[in-house]
C-alpha cells in the first residue's frame, strides 16, 4: 500500500477514493496527523496512474466528469462489497517494513547487505579484533579495558579513504546484524526502486561517511554497524513522503514512531553499548536531505 498524496477535504478525499474504484484502483482515505486526508493506494502496480489522477482531480476537484465517476464508483464498491468480490491479490502493504518491501529487492542494496554478512562472518561479528582494523575508521588496539589509537586519522590522511565508509559493514552481533540488515533491505530496496542506483549509493556514502567520523569524534574508533545509514534513509523517505508524495516514498506513522521509540531506547543505554552520535546524524542528515529535496522538487512542480 502506498500513499500518493494528501487533500485537505474529507468528502472530496472519498470522493477521490470512490473515482478510483471506479477506475479499478482500490484505495483507502486516512486522516493524517497534520489534519489533511491521506490517500492510500492498495496496487502498487497502479500507483503511478493513481498519481497522475489525482494531480488531475486537485486541479478541479468539482468536475462533472469526477463527480459523476465517484458516484458511479461508490456504486460498484457497494456492489462489491455485497457480493463479496476479491480483489486484493496483489495489495502489498508498505507501511509496515517488516514484509516483502513493495518493490523489487536493488542491486546494490543486495550488495551492501552481502558485504556486511561477508565482513561480520570472518570477524565473529566483532569479536576478532584484528580482523576488524582494515575496516575500522582508524587503527586501534585495546589494552584491557582502554582503547588505544592515534589521533587524526592519519591512515585517511595518508589515502585510506575507504575507512570514512567501511566501520558501516562492521557488526557486533547476530541481531545488531540481523535488525541493520533487515530495515537497510526495505528502505534501500524502496530509495533504489524510485530514484535510482546512483541516487542511493550517494547518499549512503555521504551518510556514512558523516556519521563514522561524529561517532569517531565522539566515542572513538571502536564502534560499527549501519544504523546511522538506515537512520539517515528512513529520515529521507520519511521527509519525502510528508512533503513530496508524488516521489512515491511513504512510511506509515508507526513505522517512524517505532524508529523513534527505538532511538531513545538506545540513547538510554538499556540496549547496551550503542553508536547513539552515529545514529542522530545520520537521522537528522537524512531529515534535512530528504526536506530540501522534496521541496526543491515540489517547486520545480
Amino acid at each position: 500500500m502506498r500513499l500518493i498524496g494528501q487533500l485537505q477535504d474529507e468528502t472530496r478525499a472519498k470522493r477521490f477514493s470512490d473515482f478510483l474504484y471506479g477506475q479499478g484502483i482500490e484505495s483507502r482515505v486516512e486522516r493524517g496527523d497534520d489534519g489533511n486526508w491521506e490517500v492510500w493506494v492498495l496496487d502498487e502496480h497502479r500507483v503511478e496512474d493513481a498519481t497522475a489522477l489525482l494531480s488531475q482531480f486537485a486541479q478541479n476537484p468539482e468536475d462533472h466528469a469526477f463527480v459523476d465517476a465517484a458516484h458511479g464508483g461508490a456504486q460498484q464498491r457497494r456492489h462489491d462489497q455485497e457480493q463479496a468480490v476479491p480483489k486484493r491479490a496483489r495489495v502489498v502493504d508498505a507501511r509496515t517494513m517488516f514484509y516483502k518491501p513493495p518493490v523489487g529487492y536493488g542491486i546494490l542494496t543486495i550488495v551492501l547487505i552481502a558485504i556486511s554478512v561477508i565482513v561480520s562472518l570472518p570477524t565473529s561479528l566483532g569479536a576478532n579484533n584484528r580482523l576488524l582494523q582494515p575496516f575500522s575508521i582508524t587503527q586501534y588496539t585495546v589494552d584491557a579495558d582502554y582503547v588505544k589509537w592515534q589521533p587524526g586519522l592519519p591512515e585517511i590522511r595518508s589515502g585510506q579513504i575507504w575507512r570514512l565508509f567501511t566501520p558501516m559493514f562492521i557488526h557486533f552481533g547476530i541481531m545488531h546484524l540481523f535488525f541493520n540488515m533487515l530495515w537497510l533491505r526495505d528502505l534501500g530496496s524502496m530509495i533504489e526502486a524510485r530514484k535510482g542506483t546512483w541516487m542511493l549509493l550517494v547518499l549512503v556514502l555521504v551518510i556514512a561517511a558523516t556519521s563514522n567520523v561524529a561517532q569517531y569524534k565522539v566515542s572513538g574508533p571502536s564502534f560499527g554497524g549501519m544504523s546511522g545509514v538506515v537512520y539517515g534513509l528512513l529520515g529521507y523517505i520519511w521527509m519525502q513522503g510528508r512533503y513530496n508524495p508524488a516521489a512515491g516514498l511513504a512510511l506509515h506513522p508507526q513505522t517512524v514512531t517505532m524508529m523513534i521509540v527505538w532511538f531513545f531506547l538506545c540513547l538510554s543505554g538499556i540496549i547496551g553499548n550503542v553508536a547513539n552520535t552515529a545514529h542522530a546524524v545520520g537521522a537528522i542528515l537524512g531529515i534535512a536531505w530528504g526536506f530540501l529535496a522534496a521541496h526543491q522538487a515540489r517547486s520545480h512542480r
